[in-house]
C-alpha cells in the first residue's frame, strides 16, 4: 500500500491513483513488487530536522529514503521537501510537476537498489529517472 501524507505544508497536487500505478510499473521493471511505501511531504526546515536526527547530516536535501525492503518486495518511508523540489525546478529550468515526479520516483529507485553516491552512480540514477519519467508519459 502506498500512502501520501504531509507535515506542516499543503499536500502537493497530483493524481494519486496515477502516480501509484506508475510507481508499481516502475518497480515491476526492476522485478520488484510494492509493499508498504509511505510518502511524507514536508518543508525544508522539517527535512533538515529529519536529516539531522536520523542521518546525522546537517544540510538540506530534496529527498530522504528509509529502506525497509525485504526480498523482492519494496518497503520504505520517503520524505520529500516540497520547498527544495520547487527551488530545484527553477534552478534546472524544469516544470515543477516534472521535478516532483522525478523526486517521487527517485525514492522508489533507491528502494529498487539504485544508488547515487559512488562515482558513476549519479549518472545511472539520472538515466533510471529519465526512463521512469518516460513510462508515465506513455
Amino acid at each position: 500500500m502506498i500512502t501520501y501524507n504531509c507535515d506542516g505544508i499543503r499536500m502537493p497536487a497530483f493524481h494519486k491513483r496515477a502516480i501509484t500505478a506508475w510507481i508499481r510499473r516502475v518497480a515491476a521493471t526492476y522485478g520488484k513488487r510494492v509493499g508498504d511505501i509511505g510518502y511524507m511531504f514536508v518543508s525544508d526546515e522539517r527535512i533538515l530536522e529529519v536529516n539531522r536526527t536520523y542521518l546525522h547530516h546537517d544540510y538540506y536535501t530534496d529527498i530522504i529514503t528509509f529502506d525497509y525492503t525485504e526480498g523482492d518486495t519494496i518497503h520504505g518511508d520517503i520524505v520529500i521537501s516540497i520547498d527544495t523540489v520547487r527551488s530545484n525546478a527553477e534552478k534546472f529550468g524544469k516544470p515543477y510537476d516534472e521535478e516532483l515526479r522525478r523526486v517521487i520516483i527517485h525514492g522508489i529507485l533507491h528502494l529498487c537498489g539504485i544508488n547515487d553516491k559512488a562515482p558513476g552512480e549519479r549518472e545511472q540514477m539520472e538515466l533510471a529517472e529519465d526512463k521512469a519519467l518516460y513510462l508515465i508519459k506513455n
